[in-house]
């Protein structure tokens, strides 16, 4: 199927790569289709993805792990807000957070306290609120981001 973006213009995507998040995210309850979209021209996925709307070209959010970032993340969520995904474990859960890239690139921050949380294997997604004052809504990174660049050769 042909989908358009705003960052990437129209893009050839699989069925099989939508992700349905039932209650829609902050913001967007009516739009309900995503996809994890990047630059694949290197041929390997960068740490900053797109989680990008199938039915609004506008609608694109810059997305991290927060393992990346914070390797201690491990908030409290209630299982009933994870029951619409299915049976999740250890292999099939995708967790992503929002992220911010202001003018100066050295004030990056993840939204830690509203994450995207994506079983794999049903392709099902839901936005959470976690209830943790670990947990900030602008978590600055910049130096952990530029860590993980040396570490990979600064690719």
């Amino acid at each position: 199927m042909i989908v358009k973006t705003k960052h990437f213009g129209e893009i050839n995507l699989e069925e099989d790569k939508i992700i349905t998040f039932d209650e829609g995210i902050l913001g967007f309850t009516d739009c309900k289709r995503y996809a994890i979209i990047y630059d694949n021209e290197s041929g390997e996925r960068p740490d900053i993805t797109w989680l990008q709307n199938i039915e609004e070209p506008g609608l694109a959010i810059p997305v991290i792990s927060p393992f990346l970032i914070r390797p201690d993340f491990n908030p409290t969520v209630e299982d009933e807000l994870l029951s619409s995904l299915g049976n999740i474990n250890a292999e099939n859960l995708v967790v992503l957070v929002s992220v911010t890239v202001p003018s100066d690139v050295t004030k990056i921050s993840a939204n830690l306290k509203a994450p995207f949380v994506i079983n794999a294997d049903s392709k099902k997604g839901c936005q959470v609120i976690v209830d943790d004052a670990n947990y900030e809504i602008k978590y600055y990174f910049y130096e952990q981001l530029k860590a993980i660049k040396a570490e990979k050769g600064g690719k």
